[in-house]
Parts: C-alpha cells; sequence; structure tokens
C-alpha cells in the first residue's frame, strides 16, 4: 500500500500520485523536473519517488558542481527522505579522446565530481564513454579509441569507488563495441531503454544481455518525430510490464533504480500515470 506524504514533505498535485517504496526497484526520475536549481527539485520530488538522478555538468565555462554546503543538504534531504541518488558524471568529457590533455582533463571533470559528492553515498555513478563522432561507429579508430577509454577507466577505479558502483549507459552505437571494457573492469551497465528505442536497438535482446549488470535503467519515450526523453505514454507496449516483471523476479536485496529520465514536470507527471496505471500488478 502506497500512503500520501505530507503536504510538508511532498507537492501534491491533482492526482497525487506518489509512487515512493511502491515497486520491487528503486523508481526516480532526474534532477530537473520543475524550472529550478538541484535542492528545490529534491523538495518537491522527496516525497513520490526513490531515487533521484543528479545531472552534473563541470566545464571551463560553466558549472552546476554544488558547493560542499549544497553537497551536504542534498545529502541530508536522501536521509531524512529515504531518497538514493545517482550522479550522473560530465556529459562534456572525452574519456576515449586521441588528444592526451582533453582525456586527462576529463577524467580530472569526472574525479572532481565523484569526489565533491561522496557525501551523498550515491548509488550509482553514470557514465558516458563518448565516440569521437555521433552515431555508429563511435570512431574511425576503434584500437586508439579502446585503449584511450581503458586508460581513463583505470585512473577513475585507482583509489575510487568500486567497480560496480559505475554505471556505462548505452549511447547511440552499438554497446558491444565496449561490452569487453565492461566486462574486463567489472562495471556495471546503464541501460538507457529510451536512447535503444530512439536508435532502433532491440531492447529485449539488451535486457537479456546486461540484466546481470544493469544497475540502472534510464525510461524515457520516443514521440512520433523521433525525440526521446518524453513522457513514457510514448514507451511501446508491453515493455515497462516486461522490465518490471524481470525486476520483480531479482533476489531480495538485489536493488535496481529505474529512472524516468524526463525534464519537464507534465512529462514527470504524466510519466507517473502511466506507471501507475500500468505498473498495478507490481506494486507492493
Amino acid at each position: 500500500m502506497v500512503k500520501r506524504g505530507s503536504s510538508e514533505t511532498t507537492n501534491e498535485t491533482s492526482e497525487g500520485l506518489l509512487l515512493k517504496r511502491a515497486f520491487p526497484f528503486r523508481l526516480g526520475t532526474t534532477s530537473y523536473v520543475i524550472p529550478d536549481d538541484i535542492v528545490p527539485n529534491l523538495r518537491y520530488l522527496q516525497g513520490r519517488v526513490d531515487d533521484v538522478e543528479l545531472l552534473l555538468f563541470e566545464s571551463d565555462q560553466c558549472s552546476n558542481l554544488p558547493a560542499p554546503s549544497v553537497g551536504l543538504e542534498i545529502a541530508r534531504l536522501g536521509q531524512e527522505a529515504h531518497l538514493t541518488y545517482t550522479v550522473h558524471l560530465p556529459l562534456d568529457t572525452r574519456l576515449g579522446s586521441a588528444d592526451e590533455a582533453e582525456r586527462l582533463s576529463s577524467v580530472g571533470k569526472c574525479r572532481r565530481v565523484i569526489e565533491r559528492m561522496a557525501p551523498v553515498a550515491p548509488f550509482a555513478w553514470v557514465l558516458h564513454l563518448h565516440g569521437d563522432r555521433r552515431g555508429d561507429p563511435p570512431t574511425y579508430d576503434p584500437s586508439r579509441w579502446i585503449e584511450q577509454n581503458r586508460r581513463s577507466l583505470h585512473e577513475l577505479l585507482q583509489g575510487g569507488p568500486a567497480s560496480r558502483m559505475f554505471c556505462i549507459e548505452t549511447l547511440d552505437y552499438d554497446f558491444e563495441r565496449i561490452a569487453d571494457l565492461v566486462e574486463a573492469f567489472d562495471l556495471s551497465v546503464c541501460l538507457d531503454i529510451g536512447h535503444l528505442l530512439v536508435h532502433g536497438r532491440d531492447v529485449t535482446a539488451h535486457l537479456d544481455r546486461w540484466m546481470e549488470r544493469a544497475r540502472v535503467f534510464h525510461l524515457h519515450g520516443v514521440d512520433a518525430g523521433g525525440k526521446d526523453h518524453n513522457h513514457l505514454g510514448h514507451l511501446p507496449p508491453g515493455l515497462l510490464e516486461d522490465l518490471a516483471r524481470r525486476l520483480s523476479g531479482l533476489p531480495a536485496g538485489d536493488e535496481r533504480v529505474v529512472t524516468m529520465e524526463v525534464f519537464r514536470q507534465d512529462d514527470f507527471e504524466r510519466s507517473m500515470s502511466v506507471v501507475t496505471e500500468r505498473l498495478a500488478t507490481w506494486r507492493k
């Protein structure tokens, strides 16, 4: 049974949808659902979901990396509201770059975020292994790209979080291209189902292949125009139910996070409605 939180701890909506601790997985969304900073978003979401994906960037031009005091506030809110966090490491990184200065700078950006956000004790660190180009193949020099990514992963893991805390995200290229890296470093996977859909990949095959390592799942719909990160009403029939069935069959204590990766309040509210309607069977 899902209990409604008080108006002091959660923002009520017309539908009053509260799905915190409702499923045999941790349901989450992003830290940019309402047009405000991270902490106001956390206060808006704290009584409604189990996890929040903290979207962070760190570049020479701008940064939203929280000040140490804000990081402690995020940690405090998480403890009080029983929220966990997945931290999305900076997007503007090129860990496989042929330019050694760019590669080292990318490693440094990730390490600074990891150090700053350590007090929030993330459930996972989500990491992109960007290619040299968009699409598939991600590079025209695969041996060099793989080797540079290998060096970067080795450096990130030295004295850093445990390898299974890093979730390598499925992007716009065939994920099998980096499967050897994921397995060699014993990393986890962030299975971004929205990315698989928008690039026409077989979601079922990816679930079969990576379920054991998939610590985090990103869910978002693809609209008729081919744009992703829309509400879950755009998901193919049966997909959400299949994911819930697989997650409900995991051993007790094997927690996973399912993030509704949307960035607008209306998409969040619609997605909450879709989850409520389609996953009634799996509610605790």
